[in-house]
């Protein structure tokens, strides 16, 4: 992601007919543009990103004669699923953790406006001829995690039944089949309880022996599970026998 470039001061002087010496009226350039990030509850993925990876925001205008000063460049506003870790992808140093909707953080600031002549005008300078360039925008890569938000999270075994409870008790659909592994991405159904409260229900993919050692899925959905507010363990004792213990 990268802040737009500041806009660069003007080089000018007053020329009218009746006004020999107008002195200068060079303006300043305008202020790029910020890279925000927002979140969005909205929004449940990172397909966006996953297919504009770059991010630029506009650049600021350039200063004008007459001591018009550039226009500002408009940020650059990139909306992501609430529950998104913003990490600086050099370092791995958490920048922002979006929990709820609306917070912003601004990723890339933009650069600011050039100076134009006017601006360096003295009593023994009277026609400067000095001006400064726009600074460039900030500029950083950026590694953006989604981990799920949910009130509860059903864990167990592969085809211990997670989706088939998940679509019972909710309106969600999850692909349900007989082998292991059907659920490769965590499924959330909204739970209907009373009083008109809800609870969302997250199906994470099954549960393995070595998966935080990289085994089945691995740490793809370990990362999911350390949000839910509850854990419930589903389990299956009419396959319990063919896994093996934690």
């Amino acid at each position: 992601m990268r802040g737009g470039q500041g806009g660069d001061g003007c080089l000018s002087f007053r020329r009218e007919k009746f006004i020999p010496r107008g002195g200068p009226d060079g303006g300043d350039g305008g202020d790029g543009g910020a890279v925000i990030v927002q979140s969005d509850a909205a929004m449940h993925t990172l397909l966006d990103l996953h297919y504009h990876s770059f991010n630029f925001a506009e650049r600021g205008a350039h200063g004008k004669g007459k001591d018009m000063h550039g226009k500002r460049g408009p940020d650059l506003c990139i909306r992501v699923p609430v529950g998104t870790v913003c990490k600086d992808a050099e370092t791995a140093e958490v920048l922002w953790d979006f929990q709820q909707d609306g917070e912003r953080f601004v990723a890339a600031h933009g650069g600011r406006g050039g100076k134009g002549n006017a601006r360096f005008a003295t009593a023994t300078n009277r026609a400067p001829r000095q001006v400064t360039p726009g600074v460039p925008g900030e500029e950083r890569w950026l590694l953006m995690e989604l981990k799920l938000l949910a009130d509860v999270g059903l864990l167990g075994f592969p085809n211990a039944g997670k989706s088939t409870l998940l679509s019972c008790l909710s309106a969600a659909r999850p692909k349900i089949a007989a082998y292991p592994f059907t659920t490769l991405s965590p499924h959330l159904g909204v739970v209907q309880l009373p009083d008109y409260a809800t609870c969302v229900v997250a199906d994470i993919p099954g549960l393995i022996p070595g998966a935080h050692a990289g085994r089945g899925l691995g740490l793809d959905f370990l990362k999911h599970v350390e949000r839910t507010r509850l854990l419930v363990h589903l389990v299956d004792l009419s396959t319990q026998a063919e896994w093996p213990a934690l």
